[in-house]
């Protein structure tokens, strides 16, 4: 991973992000950039006491900062992201039974989370998904590679996703909507 994209290899850090209310908070952090406790709690309907609950843990996880200089004044706190990426991998917990376990349930977590947006889309009203009648997209296919072929493979559909993530939004006018997208590639048979 480069610099700006460092892995998480601290089993207490992967713990704190693994909490469904911190892992929405990090997501809009991403997604709308540094936020007081009182922005968040309105955007997630959490009460503003477990907000900052929740931000003080992912700030002790290194998982997010203050931002002082956007403070009005003493009271006010802001919180952004320190990194823009969430990157890990179960091996580097492989010698560690608790950090392996950790790294397993974060897994799981990460995997109903990625789903359930995808259900949330499902479920939704006919009528708001064909104001969507283009992108929406399923794709799936089965391929022949060894670990390495994987890994650059890997590295290719990353590099899609941050080009689209990480682009300057045009001045065209146009409403842009949040989108979440995810792929995932593990070996398996038919």
């Amino acid at each position: 991973m480069p610099d700006d994209h460092p892995s998480i290899t601290d089993s207490r850090v992967l713990a704190a992000m693994a909490h469904p209310v911190r892992r929405r908070l990090l997501d809009l952090l991403k997604l709308d950039g540094p936020a007081t406790a009182s922005a968040l709690s309105e955007q997630t309907g959490e009460a503003v006491g477990n907000v900052s609950h929740h931000l003080r843990a992912l700030a002790v996880a290194d998982l997010i900062e203050e931002v002082p200089e956007l403070a009005r004044d003493r009271r006010e706190r802001w919180w952004r992201r320190t990194t823009p990426t969430l990157c890990w991998s179960s091996t580097d917990f492989a010698d560690d039974a608790a950090g392996e376990a950790v790294a397993r349930a974060v897994e799981s977590l990460n995997l109903e989370r990625q789903t359930g947006h995808v259900r949330r889309w499902a479920d939704q009203p006919q009528s708001e998904q064909e104001r969507w009648p283009l992108g929406p997209f399923s794709t799936e296919a089965w391929i022949r590679v060894t670990d390495e072929e994987l890994a650059e493979y890997a590295a290719e559909i990353k590099a899609v996703m941050n080009k689209w993530a990480e682009r300057e939004l045009p001045d065209d006018g146009r409403e842009r909507s949040t989108v979440f997208t995810f792929a995932r590639a593990v070996p398996g048979r038919p």
